[in-house]
């Protein structure tokens, strides 16, 4: 795209998890919201991470699918929403002008 600025656009997304016995929550599934799931090969990397600029906390796993190393974000709530722990997102590129 000669001449288009290449931005990222925080797109937040369905996931599923599962979660052990010790409550670590690990990633299987990204569910787009057009219905298309991506499956998660395996985690290869997890740590914590936040927007400073937005006061956000969450974590970042770096995940596998299909051979392909992608990041998928954590955001954590605060514990003012019941049973609302966080959401997932994903940052896709976006051209601008």
């Amino acid at each position: 795209m000669k001449g288009k600025k290449i931005e990222k656009e925080r797109v937040y997304v369905k996931v599923n998890s599962v979660f052990d016995a010790t409550g670590a929550m690990t990633p299987q599934a990204i569910i787009w919201s057009d219905g298309r799931v991506f499956n998660i090969d395996s985690v290869r990397d997890f740590r914590p991470a936040s927007t400073i600029a937005s006061g956000r906390v969450g974590d970042c796993y770096t995940v596998i699918i299909h051979g392909e190393e992608k990041q998928l974000f954590f955001e954590r709530v605060s514990g003012l929403y019941g049973s609302r722990v966080g959401r997932w997102w994903v940052e896709t590129p976006r051209a601008v002008s």
